[in-house]
């Protein structure tokens, strides 16, 4: 089954090769079924409190496999980065269908433990705001924690501000409840990609 049409041409620069702050190059790819086994693998060596914020967990095979069927529907629109056959990275807007929220997009970027702070998380995230402009989202949201005090200066630096805190709101494998703060950002004044110090 073939991208939505809209869907198909927000992506349509893909598969794009982009370099590191370090001068390291990575490929940027719409996420697709044969990637399964590579996003696993990616998973097994996030830590704790990175599958903490986690929508779904992607430890679990059955989990991926749902995922990417999502991606395939045009439901949720994921990039994977490549170095090699690996998964180093990924930025994700999730759109919920409810007509009354069909305008927002949750967005989410995860980069593998040893390329952080190489601009790697930048470039993804710039990737998605622009990809959600195409799609003519109109509000992003991102999900942290409160003591994750780099992920909320990161974001604050591309312009989201804090909507709530949440107490108490998710719990983590051990059964230990957390805080939730939820940021959001209003796109219909951004021009062209995100260029910002963000650092993940």
């Amino acid at each position: 089954m073939a991208l939505p049409e809209n869907v198909a041409n927000a992506v349509s620069e893909f598969p794009l090769e982009v370099t590191l702050d370090d001068g390291e190059t990575v490929e940027i790819r719409v996420a697709e079924k044969k990637a399964a086994e590579a996003i696993l693998k990616f998973a097994t060596n996030l830590d704790e409190q990175d599958l903490l914020f986690l929508r779904v967990d992607i430890t679990e095979p059955k989990v991926v496999e749902n995922w990417l069927k999502n991606v395939k529907k045009g439901e949720t629109l994921s990039l994977l980065a490549w170095r090699g056959e690996d998964v180093v990275g990924y930025g994700t807007v999730d759109r919920n269908s409810a007509r009354w929220t069909h305008r927002v997009g949750e967005i989410r970027v995860n980069v593998a433990p040893e390329l952080r702070g190489q601009g790697l998380g930048r470039q993804l995230t710039g990737k998605i705001f622009d990809i959600a402009r195409r799609l003519d989202l109109k509000k992003l949201t991102a999900n942290m924690t409160p003591d994750q005090i780099g992920a909320q200066a990161a974001f604050t630096r591309l312009g989201f501000r804090p909507e709530a805190l949440l107490a108490d709101y998710i719990e983590d494998r051990s059964g230990e409840t957390h805080d939730l703060v939820i940021m959001s950002y209003d796109i219909d004044g951004l021009n062209g990609q995100i260029d910002s110090p963000l650092k993940l």
